[in-house]
């Protein structure tokens, strides 16, 4: 059975055939300099890529169940809450206002989709999700259920909103987490580190954190 060094001197041990690798919103609207998120510095985010890219490798040679998510709207926005429109109103970068990759965050448009070096291949799952959270909407419980899923490892961006949001709805469903440290970032460093923080208080209250690194030495 591998098993990941985790940092406290915690391990983290996984029966591949039970486990899911859930790569988060690595899309280009908020990856690309001409998507949704051009006003912030994008280096933190962009930095994953390469690091995932050799992650999901060794999690495609090992069978691990793979599910990748995307953020994003339904064309005729039927699915965007108002408070969520207005958010994005504020944030200089409309949900649905028309950009150089197409429409923010709608499905079907250029910066919806995936940047290229972390394209799903056949088999792994799209989950699209029009909230935060991957469970939100979705049917991200139901797959994981019907395969017999226990322990999730989870990455992607950003590390306080949509990894913080789906990890929360993950271990309130039962779910072993293990969130990759340098495997997922926010525009800000610190509201990375401070989620770090969150994630480990009062005991680790939501689960296992460890590198790429050490999680591609386990597979």
């Amino acid at each position: 059975m591998p098993s990941v060094a985790c940092v406290d001197d915690r391990r983290f041990d996984f029966d591949l055939s039970k486990t899911a690798l859930i790569l988060i919103d690595m899309q280009r609207d908020f990856l690309d300099p001409r998507g949704a998120s051009s006003d912030f510095d994008l280096a933190p985010l962009q930095a994953l890529v390469p690091r995932l890219k050799r992650l999901l490798a060794k999690a495609r040679a090992s069978n691990l169940t793979i599910a990748h998510t995307r953020e994003g709207h339904n064309p005729d926005l039927s699915d965007l809450t108002d408070l969520k429109r207005e958010r994005s109103r504020e944030s200089g970068a409309e949900i649905g206002a028309k950009g150089p990759l197409g429409r923010y965050l709608v499905r079907g448009e250029a910066g919806h989709d995936f940047v290229e070096e972390l394209k799903p291949q056949d088999g792994e799952w799209v989950i699209d999700k029009p909230g935060f959270g991957a469970f939100y909407a979705t049917d991200l419980e139901m797959r994981l259920q019907t395969r017999g899923i226990t322990h999730l490892i989870i990455g992607g961006v950003t590390t306080q909103c949509c990894v913080q949001s789906t990890l929360r709805e993950a271990v309130d469903r039962g779910y072993r987490c293990l969130t990759l440290s340098d495997g997922c970032a926010a525009f800000d460093p610190a509201l990375h580190e401070a989620t770090m923080a969150i994630i480990r208080s009062e005991g680790h209250l939501f689960g296992w954190i460890a590198g790429v690194d050490e999680v591609a030495a386990a597979l």
